[in-house]
């Protein structure tokens, strides 16, 4: 799919008359299954030249660039496309089209069930680090709810269709191995994310997303959990050749990864890291929030 060209937005800040992103749309995932591999959401030519195209092509735009086109709301340096791939097309790399026939669904999480308006919220309020999300009937919801219902109205209801999320990659017999994480990282991942963790930038726009720090994801989100990285970069890292490391590589580099310090998980119990870990993180898949490495507990955040 080329990108679309960015329309006027009537209802979304804009601080720019054009967006220039990565072309992801020549990525392929890892071992797709016949199924996922059947269903294609629709192409742009298929938009309609009413208002109902104009709200999907604001969603687009948004989730491509939500820093600069909702920065009241991003308190990082993360696009919407740095975590859900090919414009929130790419099976397994949590495509858009697999998340929004399954909702509303029940999360652990906030413990209820949630409608997608709210699920987006949590993705404003921990992966992008944005504090107060918008609300649930704002224009930044709601146009990104249309995009995600777009590339969706294809995909049958309710229905787990293969290539949705981060397919699990399984934990290693002998557990992750920070060091042989520091290694691949330095050897496959630097190139582009830094050699510490700071992504790379043109101007004052983040070209290849942060890993870790201030502009990074914070301890709330679930790329926090060194299972849930590790599934994401198994499959879609290094960027155009997902499925080139081994399943311990994967574990390794999630691990190190998130052993850096972020911000903050805006949940933070009464200004305690161990309190927080107990409520928040102790069942919530494999993570190191709360625990101590190499002499520093990890978890204490960054601003």
């Amino acid at each position: 799919m080329k990108l679309f060209l960015l329309a006027t937005l009537a209802s979304v800040p804009v601080h720019a008359a054009t967006i220039a992103m990565e072309d992801q749309s020549q990525l392929q995932p890892v071992a797709r299954s016949t199924a996922a591999a059947q269903f294609q959401p629709p192409q742009e030519s298929e938009l309609p030249d009413n208002a109902y195209g104009k709200l999907v092509k604001q969603g687009y735009a948004l989730f491509v660039d939500t820093k600069r086109l909702a920065p009241q709301f991003v308190g990082n340096g993360l696009n919407c496309s740095n975590c859900h791939l090919d414009q929130g097309r790419l099976a397994n790399s949590a495509p858009l089209w697999g998340a929004y026939p399954m909702y509303p669904a029940y999360r652990k999480k906030n413990d209820k069930v949630n409608t997608f308006a709210e699920r987006l919220q949590g993705c404003f309020q921990f992966s992008m680090n944005g504090g107060t999300p918008p609300a649930a009937d704002s224009p930044e919801i709601t146009a990104l709810s249309v995009y995600a219902y777009w590339l969706s109205s294809k995909a049958p209801l309710g229905v787990d269709l293969p290539g949705r999320g981060y397919p699990d990659v399984p934990t290693p017999a002998k557990g992750y191995d920070l060091a042989q994480g520091a290694e691949v990282y330095k050897g496959q991942c630097a190139v582009c994310h830094g050699a510490e963790g700071q992504g790379q930038k043109v101007g004052d726009s983040y070209v290849m997303p942060p890993l870790w720090g201030k502009d990074s994801y914070n301890w709330g989100a679930g790329m926090h959990r060194i299972n849930t990285a590790a599934s994401f970069i198994k499959h879609n890292m290094p960027l155009g050749k997902g499925g080139s490391l081994s399943d311990q590589q994967a574990w390794d580099v999630a691990a190190y990864v998130n052993r850096h310090e972020r911000p903050q998980d805006p949940r933070l119990v009464e200004g305690s890291v161990e309190k927080t870990r107990l409520k928040f993180h102790a069942n919530d898949g494999i993570n190191l929030y709360g625990q101590t490495v190499d002499g520093v507990l990890i978890g204490q955040g960054i601003r």
